[in-house]
């Protein structure tokens, strides 16, 4: 159960109390690290979850219900911040999974459909989707820097950059390949 002292804390924080506040987070702070480190594993990624569990905190101080310990309450939030992380990780690598078969298809479908299948579009493939679209815009289908701006919602600036450091990238990448 929680001692006098850190109820105290609680309800002064729930008023708006920014040192209570504090005072309350630094104290579950280290217990809310060792948690993290152990299920995480990784140092590093349980620092960055410790923060964004302590800001969560802060924007939700007013939810803790004192149902559970203060330092209970801080490892739900930050145990569901990891699930979201790693769901979002497993989403990402599934996309990217995706893509790539994709890119294997349209391959197989080019070879297999007497089209040529240039170095190219593999090198492209790779690419990010934020160099790779300026670049195909620009290059296979001729739009202007402010329209590929305009599609992006990006400024005329980025797309010109993008365009000039993925070419540049591109070129690399494919006198390596030729070399």
């Amino acid at each position: 159960m929680q001692d006098e002292d850190e109820r105290r804390l609680i309800e002064n924080a729930k008023r708006g109390d920014r040192t209570a506040l504090s005072l309350l987070l630094q104290r579950n702070y280290s217990f809310l690290m060792k948690y993290l480190i152990k299920a995480t594993m990784q140092p590093g990624y349980a620092e960055d979850l410790a923060q964004e569990t302590m800001l969560r905190a802060m924007e939700k101080i007013r939810l803790y219900n004192g149902q559970s310990k203060f330092s209970s309450w801080l490892i739900t939030i930050g145990t569901r911040l990891y699930i979201d992380s790693l769901r979002k990780r497993k989403r990402e690598l599934r996309w990217q999974e995706e893509q790539e078969q994709s890119l294997r298809k349209l391959r197989w479908q080019a070879e297999y459909g007497g089209s040529e299948w240039p170095d190219v579009l593999d090198a492209l493939g790779v690419m990010p989707e934020e160099i790779r679209l300026p670049i195909i815009l620009k290059h296979y289908y001729g739009y202007a820097y402010e329209e590929i701006a305009g599609m992006m919602d990006i400024p005329p600036g980025t797309v010109k950059s993008r365009i000039h450091n993925g070419l540049k990238s591109l070129r690399k990448e494919l006198s390596e390949h030729e070399g």
